[in-house]
C-alpha cells in the first residue's frame, strides 16, 4: 500500500523532471532559431504544462494516501469521518 503512494510520488517527480528537461531543451533550441518574445511564450507554455502535470501527480499521491488511511482505519474498526466532516477538537473558531 505504501509502495503505491511512494510510486505515485516518484512518478510525479519523474514527470516534473522530464518536463523540466524538455523545457530546457526547448528554450535552448529556441534561442538559436526564434525571436526573444517567442522564446518567452514557449518557455511559459512548457512551464504551465509541467505545473499541471505536477499538480496531477500530487493529487494522485494525496488520493492514494487517503485510501491507505481509510483502509487502515477500517482494519482497526474505526469509522472514517465523511469528507465534509472537519477533523479537529469539536468546535469552530
Amino acid at each position: 500500500m505504501i509502495h503505491g503512494a511512494l510510486l505515485g510520488k516518484a512518478a510525479g517527480t519523474l514527470v516534473t523532471g522530464v518536463v523540466g528537461a524538455a523545457a530546457y531543451n526547448s528554450v535552448r533550441w529556441a534561442v538559436r532559431n526564434t525571436p526573444v518574445r517567442e522564446i518567452a511564450v514557449t518557455a511559459t507554455a512548457v512551464g504551465l504544462r509541467g505545473v499541471r502535470k505536477a499538480e496531477e501527480g500530487a493529487e494522485n499521491v494525496r488520493l492514494a494516501a487517503a485510501d491507505i488511511v481509510a483502509e487502515a482505519r477500517e482494519r482497526v474498526g474505526e469509522d472514517a469521518p465523511p469528507p465534509s466532516h472537519p477533523v479537529g477538537h469539536g468546535h469552530t473558531h
